[in-house]
């Protein structure tokens, strides 16, 4: 029988694959990118940052909000986190891979795209560890 919380509310402990916790995790990484993909915008138009710096600071964003999202969902759901990391990470690149290909026609799967998802696993496995050793 599901528990209910003193308010009513369903309560969202830890499961096998909550999805309140992840919806939760991969809002915080998706925040966490808009805002220093923002500040990275405001550096590049008011400083002289070249505009080869872009790939790399987007990568970084990427792999900063995975880990990030990563730890949020393994401290909550306290097992298994480096698998529920690598969950973060592949939803992670497939909403953007997915939305880029509604929003840009011009976008291919290329050898560049599968390195961003295979560096987007391999970083939400170290953020999965490193939020379960947490205490």
């Amino acid at each position: 029988m599901m528990k209910m919380s003193k308010k009513g509310k369903k309560a969202s402990g830890p499961g096998p694959f909550n999805l309140w916790i992840y919806g939760k995790g991969l809002m915080r990484a998706y925040f966490l990118s808009f805002i220093l993909l923002l500040i990275g915008a405001v550096l590049l138009t008011y400083t002289s940052l070249r505009e080869g710096m872009i790939p790399l600071f987007t990568s970084i964003v990427m792999m900063l909000s995975i880990v990030y999202g990563a730890v949020f969902v393994s401290v909550h759901l306290k097992k298994r986190g480096w698998l529920h990391g690598i969950m973060i990470g592949l939803i992670y690149m497939g909403l953007i891979v997915l939305l880029s290909k509604v929003f840009m026609t011009d976008i291919t799967l290329d050898r560049f795209m599968g390195y961003r998802v295979l560096i987007s696993i391999v970083t939400g496995g170290i953020g999965g560890m490193i939020g379960i050793n947490i205490k």
